[in-house]
């Protein structure tokens, strides 16, 4: 895929988010765009960056760990996919937000791991929303716990919640999992409601509708892998 069909595709989900985002009465400046780049090379996320990408999110510990240092300055990076608790330092030195904190046990190694490393790193509770086996994330009834632990580390920073709800053809159909995750988020004291993140690829304008803060999106942005 060439820088052209990167920018352009870039262009057109920032104008699908502005779109999304004045149906809402909301001003699209209140929204992150996170690409997605697991599976795709360093190079195709260095051109994401020069058409004006910033944020980047990553699924595995060990792909960041390569190609972080490859992309170079100027990405801020998210830990989008389940992170076990062995892995916890690798990810506390390469990632600037967590998105995938589901358990106190992580919380603990985590907020360990930034003192050693001298950091403060910013966190997401992951909530799975819809109760689904295949899923990993919080149950919503252990969010209070997670949250609770969240905020008595020195080194992590509660910023909000992320989420993925169960795939349905329609995107009307996951609004009300979206609600139940911004019901979730606005459980949280009001100073650790700063990010909703919510909203891939296929349903991401119907996340906006119900208040997501940041959307992660792969396929729009890099196309199919």
């Amino acid at each position: 895929m060439n820088q052209g069909t990167i920018r352009d595709n870039l262009m057109r989900v920032r104008e699908n988010i502005a779109r999304a985002a004045g149906k809402a009465g909301r001003d699209p400046s209140e929204i992150t765009l996170v690409c997605v780049s697991k599976t795709k090379p360093a190079e195709l996320v260095r051109e994401a960056l020069e058409a004006g990408a910033t944020d980047f999110g990553e699924n595995y510990v060990q792909e960041a760990e390569e190609k972080i240092p490859q992309v170079g300055a100027g990405a801020r990076w998210h830990m989008i996919g389940h992170l076990q608790s062995n892995k916890a330092a690798k990810a506390a030195a390469l990632f600037q937000m967590i998105q995938s904190v589901d358990s106190v046990k992580l919380v603990w190694r985590l907020g360990r791991a930034a003192r050693e490393l001298g950091r403060t790193i910013d966190v997401l509770i992951e909530v799975n929303v819809g109760g689904e086996q295949t899923k990993t994330g919080a149950a919503p009834e252990e969010v209070p716990a997670v949250v609770e632990a969240a905020l008595s580390e020195e080194g992590l920073r509660l910023m909000g919640v992320m989420g993925i709800p169960p795939f349905l053809p329609d995107p009307d159909q996951v609004r009300p999992y979206f609600a139940e995750l911004r019901r979730i988020f606005e459980t949280l004291p009001p100073e650790h409601r700063r990010v909703l993140s919510m909203g891939m690829s296929a349903d991401y304008e119907a996340a906006i509708a119900e208040g997501s803060t940041m959307v992660r999106i792969g396929t729009a942005v890099f196309g199919a892998r």
